[in-house]
């Protein structure tokens, strides 16, 4: 597979790496279909794999599957979340997270540590100052930075306007940025990724398929069905859908390649839950960039809907019970 450089890290990195959110015990198949995916993608290619506390036992999963492999594979992981309760302005709850990381990974030296949602107050408020952005994980992460116990530090958001303030301060090698890149939402184009570049940082992609929406087709809902869905979103996936029968390609293929097609991302995550889904993957990023031609008309396609509109329910739910905002959802 092709790898592209990380940023000033330096790292060289597959184009397709694994996201590690749906690699864990819980998943369709256990331990032993989630052990047998990590081995796949990295048989195939991916040397980077990307973790979280938060991922429910991914950690621990892929330090498992990790244990026979022989292959050099860089991993990221993150701070947020653990332990319980979890305070992000206690400096010795966080290295005890990242303690956890290593042991759960199986490993003395993480690669990439990254601070999880580093501009959602109301999820982690990380900062004494939110104009500077100055505060104790800052301090461990240049710790553990000097006591080589981590190469590289990192931010893993999904904001499109407040992540590129945190993006400035130039403290950071790695900018993941989940949600907001992909053949529908672009909104990261605006200033997440312009900052990342600036500030020389690796660029990692994540949720190309965005939670689903992007997965598989929903012709029947598209054409009949989901109530809550705009009248600008709807034309604007059957403009796609036609797209992709002119093209006689399909969804998830169109939507790795789209991403790979921007040379300032360094590389694009996928989240399999199978080896058979990441045989797949693989296949279509193996195909390289699409066509100018064939972007040209992505971008008309992008241009129907540019930003969400107000009522837009996040992840959108073809195929769960939806009824509205505030209602619920089954």
């Amino acid at each position: 597979m092709r790898k592209r450089v990380l940023g000033r890290t330096n790292l060289a990195v597959s184009e397709l790496a694994l996201g590690g959110a749906f690699v864990t015990s819980k998943g369709s198949g256990g331990y032993d279909q989630s052990r047998a995916t990590i081995h796949r993608a990295i048989e195939l290619g991916c040397n980077y794999i990307d973790t979280a506390p938060s991922y429910g036992d991914s950690e621990e999963m892929i330090g498992y599957a990790l244990q026979d492999v022989e292959a050099p594979v860089i991993i990221s992981t993150k701070l947020g979340g653990r332990p319980q309760p979890f305070d992000p302005q206690d400096p010795a709850g966080l290295r005890a997270s990242v303690e956890e990381s290593l042991r759960l990974l199986g490993r003395d030296y993480i690669d990439i540590l990254m601070i999880h949602e580093p501009a959602r107050p109301r999820q982690y408020d990380w900062w004494l100052n939110w104009e500077d952005f100055t505060g104790p994980v800052l301090d461990v992460m240049d710790e553990l930075k000097n006591d080589g116990v981590i190469g590289f530090t990192g931010l893993g958001g999904t904001t499109a306007y407040e992540l590129p303030h945190v993006i400035n301060t130039g403290k950071f090698d790695v900018v993941l940025t989940a949600f907001n890149y992909s053949l529908l939402w672009r909104e990261a184009e605006i200033a997440v990724i312009p900052a990342a570049k600036a500030n020389n940082m690796g660029i990692v992609c994540g949720s190309p398929l965005q939670q689903g929406a992007l997965s598989q087709r929903y012709d029947e809902q598209i054409n009949e069905g989901a109530r809550w869905l705009s009248p600008p979103r709807r034309e604007q996936y059957q403009a796609l859908y036609g797209l992709l029968d002119e093209l006689d390609m399909g969804i998830a293929e169109l939507c790795i390649r789209f991403v790979i097609s921007n040379p300032d991302i360094s590389c694009v995550l996928m989240g399999p839950r199978s080896p058979q889904q990441a045989d797949e993957n693989v296949a279509a990023v193996e195909k390289g960039p699409l066509p100018s031609d064939v972007l040209a008309q992505l971008d008309e396609i992008y241009a129907l809907v540019p930003f969400r509109p107000f009522e837009e329910p996040f992840g959108l739910p073809f195929l769960r019970d939806y009824q509205g905002p505030g209602r619920a959802t089954r």
